[in-house]
């Protein structure tokens, strides 16, 4: 089977709408438990101002307390040349760039016109200059839940304006949990024969139920990246219901008992998120960190001899 790649943004997109304050300490011993786990990637926290993003104020700090592993690259969310020049000084591996595909949703949740996002986006690019790899995540790529459809001509056209600006990657965002599985094959397909040297990772809600059917779909459709949240955790702050994302776990145990080589370490993850609602102080949505793994099996009832 072919070798799927997960990389996990529980400490980035999962905690930074989280009401409470998650200390320093707990995220950097979250990562270096997560480190251990295979993850191609982490996600480790975001490089937007303190004032926007409270939760994630300690950039600097926890990037400057994890333990490294080799093999894992370390990634960070960067909006802008400010956040760019912090994130060089924290030896992140790779930086993220974020804009919306939906006009509405990048005026809602970045406070510009799509245009003046891709400028800016494209000055941090240039400044980069190579250095450091690049990644770019087109956010509501499959919907938006203010203006509905996102043609997929529209997502396109950006993708090929910041593959032609050089980025090592691009991330096709559900952010809002609006995909189906045909959508998802129908992206999937396109951009892999329109980009076929680009690193593509596809990330997913699970906000109408559908997000391990469209991992499901994505892989059957060539795709070997995927985002996940370690017990789904996160979820957009302006796009109107939509949830967290799919749960790490379960998308990596699906894969995993349908014999996909995941190059995870299943049982010491479900302990990270058999931890994690003590951290958060809260129930997660993930599953299988609650009832198991299909494999674990239990001893029978102790009257099943008696009735054979």
């Amino acid at each position: 089977m072919t070798r799927i790649y997960f990389n996990d943004v529980v400490t980035r997109d999962g905690f930074q709408i989280e009401p409470n304050f998650i200390p320093t300490e707990d995220k950097v011993k979250l990562i270096n438990g997560l480190s251990e786990c295979g993850f191609a990637k982490i996600e480790v926290t975001s490089f937007t101002s303190p004032k926007a993003i409270p939760m994630l104020r300690d950039a600097e700090e926890v990037m400057g307390k994890i333990k490294r592993v080799p093999g894992v690259e370390y990634t960070v969310l960067v909006p802008n040349l400010r956040g760019a020049e912090r994130a060089f000084e924290s030896r992140a591996d790779e930086f993220n760039l974020v804009m919306s595909t939906s006009e509405t949703h990048n005026l809602a949740n970045l406070r510009m016109t799509r245009e003046k996002s891709f400028a800016g986006l494209a000055e941090v690019i240039r400044y980069v200059d190579g250095r450091t790899p690049i990644n770019v995540s087109l956010s509501t790529c499959f919907g938006c839940p203010m203006e509905g459809d996102v043609p997929q001509q529209v997502v396109e056209e950006f993708a090929k304006r910041f593959a032609d600006l050089g980025v090592r990657g691009l991330t096709i965002c559900d952010t809002t949990g609006m995909a189906n599985p045909v959508q998802v094959q129908q992206m999937s397909e396109a951009l892999q024969k329109q980009f076929p040297a680009m690193q593509l990772t596809m990330h997913f809600h699970n906000t109408r139920g559908m997000g391990l059917a469209n991992v499901l779909a994505a892989v059957q459709s060539g795709i070997t990246r995927f985002d996940g949240s370690l017990g789904g955790l996160g979820g957009c702050p302006y796009a109107p219901g939509a949830s967290g994302n799919i749960s790490s776990e379960d998308a990596i145990h699906m894969l995993d008992a349908m014999g996909y080589d995941t190059g995870m370490d299943i049982p010491k993850l479900l302990v990270l998120a058999r931890e994690l609602p003590e951290i958060v102080g809260h129930i997660v949505p993930g599953q299988v960190a609650k009832a198991g793994r299909s494999c674990d099996l239990h001893p029978a009832p102790s009257y099943i001899n008696e009735l054979k």
